[in-house]
């Protein structure tokens, strides 16, 4: 009997895509300024919002591993979130020590950090 349960539960509609946008997340935080990853980051907590308040509503119609996909990617994509917070931080921090053409001239860079030491 369990088994023909187990065939009629439905996967939940957007556990694979918080899943991957949970774990691009990750990776892209190092890329302009974590400002993909903080995009991807929340559009996943939002579609996680979403299939959550599906499966609470009723937990039997969902299998197991798709809320486990749900779960996980909630996981990466708050991992994401802090990463991409943190990147973007210390981004800005940077950008108003020492300037945008600074942070683009090696040279420039070089004589501003000779001056502390």
């Amino acid at each position: 009997m369990n088994a023909l349960d187990n065939q009629m539960k439905q996967k939940l509609p957007n556990s694979t895509l918080v899943l991957v946008l949970g774990i691009l997340s990750i990776p892209t935080c190092c890329i302009y300024f974590g400002l993909p990853s903080l995009a991807l980051a929340i559009i996943a907590l939002v579609f996680y919002g979403k299939d959550m308040n599906l499966y609470q509503a009723n937990r039997e119609s969902y299998t197991e591993s798709s809320v486990s996909n749900l779960k996980g990617g909630r996981i990466c994509a708050i991992i994401g979130l802090v990463l991409s917070a943190v990147i973007l931080l210390l981004s800005l921090f940077a950008l108003s020590m020492f300037g945008w053409e600074a942070l683009n001239d090696p040279e420039e860079m070089k004589r501003i950090l000779e001056q502390y030491q």
